[in-house]
């Protein structure tokens, strides 16, 4: 996997480009859970993200956001897909997500996240406050991988 993510050459120039990561666990019964966050400042419940450093492939931002914002260290599985739509300040932004599995690692709130739950399938889509991080979390809802461990 070479983490890359090709942005078309015809791409507005301030788009900001950002990564994160679904984390998913295994726990007794075969069950899958997923790493949901709750950003008090936005009010929202999501998966953890954040804008690529200069110099950073798409997969390098996703692991390290995903340990700024949660506290684990973790493995990439897979690419799952994108999501792209307009930032908060008028911006276009396209974020490139990653199937995660805990290497290491525990959570504790911190400046941009103030609370972690690890969900079952079942109850992730109705947790999630943006219809972009539902459509995201329907297609890791197919991954084989999920779909193997949950069935």
């Amino acid at each position: 996997m070479s983490g890359e993510l090709i942005i078309p050459v015809d791409a507005p120039t301030d788009i900001i480009r950002a990564a994160g990561g679904i984390v998913i666990r295994f726990v007794a019964g075969a069950r899958v859970e997923i790493a949901c966050i709750y950003r008090e400042a936005r009010g929202d419940w999501t998966f953890p993200k954040g804008k690529l450093d200069r110099g950073e492939t798409f997969e390098e931002a996703a692991l390290r956001e995903v340990w700024e914002e949660t506290g684990m260290t973790c493995y990439v599985e897979r690419f799952v897909g994108t999501t792209n739509y307009t930032h908060r300040k008028g911006k276009p932004k396209i974020v490139a997500y990653y199937l995660m599995s805990v290497h290491e690692g525990e959570f504790e709130p911190n400046a941009e996240v103030d609370e972690l739950r690890w969900l079952p399938l079942d109850q992730v889509r109705d947790y999630l406050t943006w219809e972009r991080d539902q459509e995201l979390f329907d297609l890791v809802l197919n991954l084989p991988e999920v779909r193997a461990e949950a069935s």
